[in-house]
């Protein structure tokens, strides 16, 4: 039995191997070492070169011994294995997701993806039609405000944060806040969202009870200490949402009401501020009445109507 289940451990070890030995470029035994660490498979690198060398033999398989460390590919007409066979659709797929999601999956989770999402690119660029090439110069995400850069985040300080999120660890960050002041401490991380150009984490200090949100690219330092803590059964990511706190808020809801004229208010009747959202149409426009969240956010969006906002309730929102 024990030898049964060695064996499989093996097949299982080889096919991994397989998926990500890439076409058109080499990789060596130590790029796949590291792609497979992430992907949960521990190995260390005399096995895989050993590996590599029992798969060349059997497969079409390129080694290049030219110059260390040796360099492995499928051959140029090699049917490949697994990857090669990813079709039209799945190449789109794969190619889209690295771009828009690549900021909300775990760092070694995306590294371990690395060979697929080679591939794709390849399969678009090399034996794909027309129309799945120019399928990414088709689609796009774009912004409802200005066009501005994302911040930037240091690679070390997202790749620990993304590996204590996803193990449940206690994360060391060191935090400079928007008025320049500096903080070492202890967090939970307990979410990651996205918010336009940044990338918040929703975290709760240590010795304390309520959550806050930390921008990504304020976080200078940032490590991951091995030690698991017991996620809060109470904290869900989208209630925390729901309640408006990515945009300053502290949860109370409102009933509010507010009149615009028709051209500034028609894409509110198109795109409604809640569920149990009312028009009334008048003379001169519509009013509004919405069941929200109290929030930063929300008067700032409110403030951007200038003199066409009429704001019927609650009356002091809106005072300095």
């Amino acid at each position: 039995m024990p030898k049964r289940s060695s064996n499989l451990d093996t097949v299982q070890f080889s096919l991994q191997l397989l998926k990500r030995i890439p076409r058109g470029r080499k990789v060596t035994a130590a790029e796949l070492r590291s792609q497979l660490a992430d992907a949960g498979f521990e190995r260390d690198l005399r096995t895989i070169q050993r590996q590599l060398e029992a798969l060349s033999e059997h497969f079409d398989i390129e080694r290049d011994i030219r110059n260390k460390p040796y360099g492995y590919s499928w051959k140029t007409l090699a049917p490949g294995f697994s990857l090669p066979g990813l079709n039209e659709q799945e190449s789109v797929l794969l190619t889209l997701a690295q771009q828009h999601l690549q900021s909300l999956l775990p760092a070694h989770l995306m590294r371990s993806m690395d060979a697929f999402f080679r591939q794709a690119r390849l399969n678009l660029n090399d034996g794909s039609s027309s129309e799945a090439r120019a399928w990414q110069r088709k689609v796009r995400v774009i912004s409802t405000t200005q066009r501005l850069l994302p911040p930037k985040t240091r690679q070390d300080v997202f790749d620990a944060v993304s590996q204590a999120l996803y193990a449940d660890h206690w994360l060391e960050v060191s935090y400079v806040n928007a008025g320049g002041k500096r903080s070492d401490s202890k967090v939970m991380p307990l979410g990651l969202a996205q918010q336009g150009l940044r990338l918040l984490l929703v975290c709760r200090f240590e010795g304390y009870e309520d959550n806050r949100s930390l921008a990504v690219h304020r976080i200078h330092s940032a490590m991951d200490t091995g030690l698991p803590f017991k996620r809060p059964a109470e904290f869900d990511l989208q209630t925390y949402e729901d309640e408006g706190r990515f945009g300053f808020s502290a949860g109370k809801r409102i009933s509010l009401v507010f009149r615009l004229p028709k051209l500034a208010g028609i894409h509110l009747i198109e795109s409604p501020l809640s569920a149990d959202q009312t028009v009334t149409e008048t003379a001169d426009g519509y009013e509004f009445t919405a069941t929200v969240t109290e929030s930063e956010q929300l008067k700032w969006w409110l403030r951007g109507f200038g003199s066409d906002l009429q704001l019927v309730s609650p009356k002091g929102l809106l005072a300095a």
